[in-house]
């Protein structure tokens, strides 16, 4: 594995994880985002990292403050992937805004770069072209609270570069997850394969008012066992990511996908964004489904 420098761009909820996962395995990382207004709120997302790494890892107060000392922020993209050796996406999952993206990235990356997009439900061949060089590109797509969940499932197109393939793999596998290399293109990957259904299924329920998501989340935990519901799960993904995956079925003008997105667009404009804002489906940092008698 040649990797050395690594680029995460977008510093969302995922992409602070993935920078802060790969700096705290002793990475060097950039995170880029578009404006220093964006960055501000990655620089806030990265410290709140720090006591879940020492809950969870026991790890120590010097790890997570060096983890933190190994990351650099910028909105300038050149300057974000001059010395890159890779370059991890995670930009919002829409299609038209990720192929603007590779287009630029790939005027400004170091012939040498390797490209992987963390998207959870698009595939690399959508993007493949963009790059300018589609046989170093593929997905590298992670679960959140990485640290916990440290799955990475690496997943090639039909003209990735088997060495490439390979190399990610290791990388993978560098920062403490566990790498799960999917060798033919499949839409949603594995985990998401069996989680969107699981979650679509779920919000039509809510939108169809067959039941709210408290009951909908308590059916799921007392029949199963589980410590959380779809809705729960929700929150975690975030309801951003909800709602692009539901506005994109929309546009095939189906009804109940159109409601879907606007329900989840009214609770955006709410700032209800899930656990990231503090609200969602619901509050925290103590949820109704955590307290004693919610499954009573």
């Amino acid at each position: 594995m040649t990797f050395r420098n690594i680029t995460v761009a977008g510093g969302g909820v995922l992409g602070s994880q993935i920078a802060y996962q790969t700096a705290f395995h002793g990475f060097p990382v950039v995170i880029y985002d578009v404006s220093d207004e964006a960055l501000a709120k990655v620089r806030d997302r990265l410290e709140k990292l720090k006591p879940n790494y020492m809950r969870d890892l026991g790890a120590s107060q010097e790890q997570v403050d060096a983890a933190i000392h190994r990351i650099r922020l910028t909105s300038d993209l050149a300057d974000a992937v001059r010395e890159a050796d890779l370059v991890i996406e995670a930009v919002p999952e829409i299609p038209d805004v990720k192929r603007e993206f590779y287009e630029r990235l790939g005027k400004v990356a170091p012939a040498r770069t390797v490209f992987a997009t963390n998207s959870s439900t698009l595939l690399p061949s959508q993007f493949a072209e963009a790059t300018g060089r589609p046989e170093k590109f593929l997905a590298l797509h992670f679960a959140n609270s990485i640290w916990r969940h440290n799955t990475a499932e690496v997943m090639r197109h039909p003209g990735t570069d088997e060495q490439v393939f390979r190399d990610v793999i290791e990388f993978a596998r560098a920062i403490g997850m566990v790498p799960l290399p999917l060798h033919k293109e499949q839409p949603g990957y594995i985990l998401n394969s069996l989680l969107v259904p699981f979650l679509e299924a779920a919000q039509m329920l809510w939108v169809n008012e067959v039941a709210d998501p408290e009951t909908i989340d308590k059916t799921w935990m007392i029949a199963t066992g589980a410590k959380e519901g779809p809705f729960s799960i929700l929150d975690t993904v975030g309801i951003r990511t909800a709602y692009n995956i539901a506005s994109g079925k929309a546009k095939s003008r189906n009804e109940a996908y159109v409601q879907l997105a606007e329900k989840l667009k009214s609770m955006i404009d709410q700032g209800k964004l899930g656990r990231e804002s503090g609200e969602g489906f619901y509050r925290y940092p103590h949820p109704r489904f955590k307290e004693p008698d919610f499954l009573k």
